[in-house]
């Protein structure tokens, strides 16, 4: 079977849009936000509003000013995690280069010994050299050139400040359980073992990528499960979610939020997240899997 469909102009998107029931109040408004953002991109928010998958049309009273305020709320909940999610992804960067540099050296990330998979650790190294080969920080470079004999990469406080976050969860994931360090930053982030830590960094990664990537989080299926601690040492949710929500965003920001918690206590996650939603009041929070009260769980407060 091939694809047949050719691309149309703005005027004929506008035109069909209208045509199945979309309804469109400033046309030259809606061309310019097609023009700067896409019919396909913007396609991912008007979905839920068709009543029809296959004709596309569209349910009763659907508005395309509707379709744009949930765009700009998902780009701006894009924003908030970024930020939040930095902050682990700095955390766990530090306690890596810190526990593993001083169980065994500073070189600790290249040996193959220290990993479950080789294969895979050898899939992450070619990344990591990648992101070295790229680097354009001062502090690689110099290192390079003054030890031009040493074919090792930069140790592992120079190396994997420039690491990202997907290539760091990986190294972690992929430990060996025996490694005492794998443990003792588990229990750093009170996740009690390796257990559980590296499905939970995985999940978290993938929604950096997609932040980064400007892709949608709204009524998105997450690829990652994060695997849940029965009774978590620090306060957690009296609600958890069943597993047949687990691919919404909501189990996902627990997580991010536990991790927060510990990182940083004082951190504003549930009051920026809870000004992001009021600020767009009619975005269906179910298709992210929120509970209506979930800011009165213990975890949020």
């Amino acid at each position: 079977m091939y694809y047949t469909k050719s691309a149309t102009s703005v005027v004929r998107q506008l035109e069909q849009l209208q045509q199945r029931g979309l309804e469109i109040k400033d046309i030259h408004e809606a061309r310019h936000f097609l023009l700067t953002m896409g019919y396909y991109r913007l396609a991912g928010y008007w979905w839920p509003m068709q009543a029809d998958k296959v004709s596309h049309v569209f349910k009763p009273n659907s508005r395309f000013e509707d379709v744009v305020a949930l765009y700009n709320f998902d780009r701006e909940l894009r924003l908030l995690l970024f930020g939040m999610i930095e902050k682990i992804e700095i955390a766990l960067r530090t306690a890596l280069v810190y526990y593993l540099s001083n169980e065994f050296n500073a070189w600790w990330f290249q040996d193959a010994g220290l990993f479950i998979n080789v294969r895979e650790h050898v899939k992450t190294l070619a990344h990591i050299e990648e992101e070295l080969d790229r680097s354009k920080d001062i502090f690689i470079k110099d290192h390079f050139k003054r030890y031009k004999s040493d074919q090792r990469f930069p140790p592992a406080w120079k190396t994997l400040e420039i690491t990202s976050f997907g290539s760091l969860s990986k190294l972690y994931g992929n430990l060996k359980p025996t490694i005492t360090s794998k443990d003792v930053i588990a229990a750093a982030f009170q996740t009690v073992n390796h257990t559980f830590l590296p499905s939970w960094l995985q999940s978290i990664a993938q929604i950096r990528n997609i932040c980064a990537h400007h892709g949608r989080l709204w009524n998105k299926n997450l690829p990652g499960r994060p695997n849940l601690l029965p009774k978590p040492p620090a306060p957690w949710l009296n609600n958890v979610p069943p597993a047949t929500m687990h691919h919404l965003l909501y189990v996902h920001v627990c997580c991010m939020k536990y991790l927060l918690n510990v990182i940083h206590p004082a951190n504003p996650f549930t009051s920026r997240l809870q000004a992001l939603f009021e600020t767009y009041p009619n975005v269906d929070l179910n298709a992210l899997g929120f509970p209506a009260h979930w800011n009165t769980e213990p975890l949020w407060q």
